[in-house]
């Protein structure tokens, strides 16, 4: 019986005993690599435009079977209501409504969310312009002069997203990672452009 003991355990296969952090197993036992996905990917290189020197987030918005009054129209009604929004200061308003070249301009000021939870509100004011230029089926949107008011009450900064949000400013060198710091301005900005633009979308089909 003894023996029969010590043959089942030499047969047991090489890798099962690899049962330690310091003892390396078989490759056969290892797992197959698993490709990993940057969360920030959507962030990173080539996210944030700059034309002629200035940041300009914009779209081209199809509406088919749709009059450039009739989007003229639409746009209007929901940028006026954006402007109304409970994120938004008074200074928030439309500038431009001028329906017989189909144009719309608003002034944006409002606050910009990075953190929320109990004991800890991190936020900004950001201000920007909210651009419209509505043709036969389609719109196109422009979100552009965008400037960032943090800690006003503490150590009052302010930003340009030309010096704060670019590639060069809010990237590492290999432009695979974005800083702690510009890099939060950077996400929250591409998400309320990505926001906006898919509600024009919405209204829009």
């Amino acid at each position: 019986m003894k023996k029969l003991l010590i043959l089942t355990f030499m047969c047991l296969p090489l890798t099962a005993m690899a049962q330690n952090d310091w003892e390396v197993p078989d490759e056969a036992a290892r797992p197959t690599d698993v490709v990993k996905v940057n969360p920030d990917q959507k962030y990173l290189a080539g996210a944030v435009p700059v034309v002629d020197g200035k940041v300009v987030f914009q779209k081209t918005i199809k509406a088919p079977g749709k009059s450039a009054d009739e989007i003229y129209d639409i746009m209007l009604d929901y940028i006026t209501r954006m402007t109304q929004g409970g994120n938004q200061f008074e200074q928030s308003r439309v500038v431009i409504n001028d329906k017989e070249k189909h144009q719309i301009v608003a002034d944006f000021l409002e606050w910009l969310v990075f953190t929320d939870k109990a004991l800890v509100l991190d936020r900004t004011r950001m201000r920007y312009y909210l651009m419209a230029e509505c043709k036969d089926g389609e719109v196109t949107a422009k979100m552009t002069r965008i400037t960032y008011f943090y800690e006003e009450e503490r150590d009052p900064q302010h930003y340009t997203a030309e010096e704060w949000i670019t590639d060069d400013e809010a990237l590492n060198k290999k432009k695979n990672k974005l800083y702690r710091m510009n890099g939060k301005f950077r996400r929250r900005t591409i998400d309320r452009k990505d926001f906006i633009f898919n509600k024009f979308e919405e209204i829009l089909k």
